[in-house]
């Protein structure tokens, strides 16, 4: 084991139950993050319909609104202010409701932005 895994498992030791599931969460969320399609798809140029559930965790919310969302995979910003937020939730332990508010208005603003610098056809 090498010492980022002896910390990590020290971190994870020191931390109550609820905490480590949110740390598993995030794990689980930058592994998906490193994935990459093995075959190229259409991707739909606009939002779905999914709708926010009345319960849900960050994890899922980010899910959801990559799946809303499929245009905006490869921006990198993104992945910044998602990642942003999963800290404000994680560490400095912001409510989830709050954090999936933000999200969905980031979300919205990179649709706009990306749709507005995408060319439409005639």
């Amino acid at each position: 084991m090498n010492a980022s895994e002896r910390r990590l498992l020290q971190a994870w030791r020191s931390l109550p139950e609820g905490s480590r599931a949110s740390l598993l969460d995030y794990a689980d969320f930058l592994l998906q993050r490193q994935t990459t399609a093995a075959a190229v798809a259409v991707v739909p140029q606009i939002p779905l319909d999914i709708p926010r559930p009345n319960e849900e965790s960050v994890i899922k919310a980010v899910r959801r609104l990559k799946a809303t969302y499929p245009m905006l995979d490869s921006d990198h910003g993104l992945l910044n202010e998602v990642s942003a937020q999963m800290t404000r939730h994680i560490i400095h332990g912001e409510k989830a409701d709050r954090v999936i508010d933000q999200l969905e208005v980031i979300f919205r603003h990179k649709y706009d932005a990306h749709s507005a610098s995408t060319p439409t056809a005639s």
